[in-house]
C-alpha cells in the first residue's frame, strides 16, 4: 500500500490535544490565565474645578459612560474664590485609574487633578440613627469613638462620627448591637500630608483672600 493510501500518520482526532482559550482580533490564541483581569486598587483623586453649574454631574456622567467604579465623590469650596475641590475614591485596575485622571482632566471646568499619596490626611463623616432603648450604652460607644450626639429621644438616637475609614467602619460595627435604623456617610475627603500641594499646580490661597494670578511684566 502506498503512503497516499495509508493517509496521514499521527493520533486520531479525539486523541489530539485541544488548546484552551480564545483568539484575539489578530488571531492569536490567548491563555486564560494570562488574560485574567488586572488587580484592582483603591485610590483617592483630588480635583480643583471652576464653580460652574453641572460640573459635578458632568464628572459623574463621564464615570458612568466609561463604567468607572467611583465609590464616593464629595465637593466643597477652596481658599480660592470661584474654585471648588472634588474628592473621589475610585477602585479600578491601574490602566483604569490612569484613564480616569486623563479623561476628567479633559473636562473644561477642571483646572487640575491629581492622585493622592498613601500618607494623605483622609477623613469622612457619618450620621447614625440607632434604637434608643439603651441610651447609656449608646452614649458610651459614642464617647469611645469621639462622636457627638445630635438628637436623642425615647425611640431613636442620632450620633455623628468623624475619622478615617477604618475608625468609621469599627464604629458602625459597634453600633449594630443597638439596631442601625438609618445611616448616611459622606465618603472620604482628603488633603496631602504636610506642605505638599494636594493637586499639582494648585494655588495656595488663604481663606477670605483668594490668590490672584500674577502677570509677567517682563
Amino acid at each position: 500500500m502506498s503512503d497516499q493510501q495509508k493517509g496521514l500518520q499521527g493520533p486520531a482526532p479525539d486523541e489530539r490535544p485541544h488548546p484552551e482559550g480564545r483568539r484575539n482580533s489578530q488571531g492569536i490564541r490567548i491563555d486564560p490565565e494570562v488574560e485574567s483581569e488586572p488587580e484592582r486598587r483603591r485610590t483617592v483623586f483630588s480635583a480643583i474645578v471652576e464653580d460652574e453649574p453641572g460640573v459635578l454631574s458632568r464628572i459623574a456622567g463621564l464615570a458612568a459612560r466609561r463604567q468607572f467604579n467611583i465609590e464616593s465623590l464629595t465637593v466643597g469650596p477652596t481658599t480660592v474664590d470661584g474654585h471648588s475641590r472634588i474628592t473621589m475614591v475610585v477602585e479600578e485596575p491601574d490602566p483604569g485609574i490612569d484613564q480616569i485622571e486623563k479623561q476628567i482632566a479633559k473636562l473644561k471646568p477642571v483646572i487640575s487633578i491629581g492622585e493622592l499619596d498613601d500618607d494623605a490626611v483622609r477623613t469622612e463623616l457619618v450620621l447614625l440613627k440607632v434604637g434608643g432603648e439603651e441610651p447609656d450604652k449608646v452614649h458610651a460607644i459614642t464617647e469611645m469613638y469621639d462622636g457627638k450626639t445630635l438628637d436623642a429621644g425615647p425611640e431613636t438616637i442620632t450620633v455623628q462620627l468623624t475619622g478615617d475609614e477604618r475608625k468609621i467602619d469599627d464604629a458602625v460595627d459597634a453600633f449594630r448591637r443597638f439596631g442601625i435604623i438609618e445611616i448616611a456617610r459622606t465618603g472620604q475627603t482628603a488633603l496631602a500630608h504636610g506642605a505638599k500641594k494636594t493637586v499639582p499646580g494648585e494655588e495656595p490661597g488663604t481663606s477670605g483672600e483668594p490668590t490672584k494670578p500674577t502677570t509677567n511684566t517682563q
